[in-house]
């Protein structure tokens, strides 16, 4: 029984650290002027080629806001294509903010924070949504 008492007080701990934590990030995020398309624009300058070796995955992003739309990135064996609007069978989709997503991208919002608290959504495979950090870091 002490040990499962310590263990929540442990897990309690952690996640009023992570709720200051991700106050703190929602705070400094508001400051970025950033916007969904730079952030895509920005992601082909850190494709990883070697790293999408053996990689077959379509992911979708469906952001609401003001800046939100819909954008895809294609990636087929070392290559990718990205663009804006519907790709038919998306391996993930990730649905947030326009705000989120550029905060997301930018460090000031954590991923596993925002997917937690409900402000990131992820359709489809986990283990392909953790490659794209991989494949676009």
């Amino acid at each position: 029984m002490k040990a499962n008492n310590g263990y929540l007080t442990l897990t309690i701990a952690t996640i009023i650290t992570a709720i200051s934590l991700g106050a703190a990030s929602a705070a400094s995020k508001e400051s970025s002027s950033s916007t969904p398309q730079q952030v895509f624009d920005g992601m082909r300058q850190s494709f990883q080629a070697q790293k999408a070796k053996g990689v077959h995955a379509r992911y979708q992003w469906e952001l609401s806001g003001p800046n939100g739309g819909q954008w895809w990135i294609d990636v087929n064996d070392g290559t990718y294509k990205m663009g804006k609007g519907k790709i038919d069978n998306p391996s993930v989709t990730f649905v947030t903010s326009d705000k989120d997503w550029v905060a997301l991208s930018n460090g000031t919002l954590g991923g596993k924070w925002a997917y937690f608290t409900g402000r990131l959504k992820i359709r489809g495979s986990q283990s392909v949504a953790r490659k794209l950090d991989e494949i676009f870091p």
